[in-house]
């Protein structure tokens, strides 16, 4: 009998991959030219051996379980017949034998095509062909669970520093909505740390331009959206004003399409097909006309004296996507507005979400619903009982989408 072990090798690197070579133990192991006496006189002396391995001028060959082998020898006269016989009777022809420079990861594959034979017994370990020692397949599985925690930690924290950088780029949009609309609410919440919705606010000397949008996907995929979204709609700004929000949507179309290659000549090699839905619009504080262009999003609009909402529908055509036109011309739509107007955007995330006793969307009318019954109440009244309604009816399921949404008065002429 020999006992075998990697700790006889050279000091291992401080950093590298994980691989077989960790998990290398010592263990017992007998040659193919021992009998089975000598296998029983092992595994009496190490009651804690499941498995043995056996080699051959120090490469293995098979490996011998504990359980089927002294169930052999307690058979009747098995032990005076298979006692001086050669330990291979007894053997496993076909262990799972692994390099020791072996990845974690293609460990694990092996053991899992090898069946649960590797997990439960374990397998050999080899150095240049030599036999080194013996892994246990719950190591293996503890060590794979803590590499995945520790991935799964260090995701999270680059997550969780995503998330600040994507409130850092929103945030001046924010202030500066805060500090020219008096009464006015706004709601960005990702389902996920990060989110595929955004937002932006301009203050000019003349009226203000604000967008809100929903691009492809949510979590870290969306945010990505988001930042090249937001950043074409900053260039876009800065080239056309932004008094014409039809104007700025098919600059916002077009810089997508071209970033990410997906333009009509580009069709048969693209690698994405991404955009978003959104609404841009601008109000003009002179003459208190606002002028909106939306991308599959409309504007409701709740004037003081009316009993219900004027809609202003969006064009059904989202920006950015494969099929959406590089030339396609959004429509601006002007309409006036009057002192305590109250005008709510939203995107889909609050309408789509699952819920009640049906399990259906929350939709368009519960929204209706919830502003009017607090039509007279300031803008931040106005969201906190849409957002209590879609709780309310949200329930135990889970959030599908962001949720954005811009609810804002009109004060006075001239004043917002």
């Amino acid at each position: 009998m020999s006992i075998h072990s990697d700790s006889r090798h050279a000091v291992r690197p401080r950093f590298r991959t994980p691989c077989a070579e960790d998990l290398c133990v010592a263990t017992p192991s007998v040659t193919a030219s021992q009998n089975n006496e000598s296998v029983l006189e092992v595994f009496t002396s190490h009651r804690e051996l499941n498995c043995l391995p056996v080699t051959e001028d120090d490469v293995p060959i098979g490996m011998i379980n504990r359980s089927i082998f002294m169930s052999q020898m307690s058979k009747p006269y098995h032990r005076e017949l298979y006692s001086r016989k050669s330990c291979i009777a007894f053997m496993d022809k076909e262990p799972l034998i692994v390099d020791a420079a072996t990845s974690l990861e293609a460990l694990t594959f092996k053991a899992v095509e090898h069946g649960e034979k590797a997990l439960a017994e374990g397998f050999l370990i080899t150095r240049g062909g030599k036999f080194v020692g013996f892994g246990h397949g719950l190591h293996l599985m503890r060590m794979v669970g803590d590499m995945q925690a520790e991935r799964n930690r260090q995701v999270m924290q680059s997550i969780d520093y995503a998330s600040t950088i994507q409130r850092a780029m929103l945030r001046p949009s924010r202030d500066a909505l805060l500090a020219a609309l008096r009464d006015a609410s706004l709601v960005w919440e990702p389902r996920d740390t990060v989110g595929g919705d955004f937002y932006h606010f301009t203050d000019c000397a003349d009226g203000w331009f604000a967008a809100i949008g929903d691009c492809t996907g949510h979590g870290v995929p969306g945010a990505f959206m988001t930042l090249i979204a937001s950043t074409i709609l900053s260039q876009a700004l800065a080239q056309h004003g932004p008094r014409s929000p039809a104007a700025l949507l098919m600059a916002v179309n077009q810089g997508i399409k071209q970033m990410l290659g997906q333009v009509e000549a580009d069709r048969a090699a693209r690698e994405s097909d991404d955009g978003m839905d959104a609404a841009f619009f601008w109000f003009d504080r002179a003459s208190g006309m606002l002028t909106f262009a939306g991308a599959k999003c409309g504007l409701l609009m709740l004037n003081p004296d009316d009993a219900d909402f004027t809609v202003v529908d969006g064009d059904r055509v989202s920006v950015g996507y494969v099929d959406t036109g590089l030339d396609y011309h959004w429509q601006d739509r002007t309409v006036p507005t009057q002192p305590g107007t109250l005008v709510f955007v939203t995107t889909d995330g609050l309408i789509d979400q699952i819920g009640g006793a049906k399990d259906i969307a929350f939709g368009k009318r519960r929204v209706r619903e919830a502003i009017l019954a607090q039509r007279a109440a300031p803008a931040t009244t106005v969201a906190q009982a849409v957002l209590e309604q879609l709780r309310l009816w949200q329930g135990d399921h889970h959030r599908r989408d962001d949720l954005t949404f811009l609810c804002f008065r009109i004060q006075v002429p001239g004043g917002l």
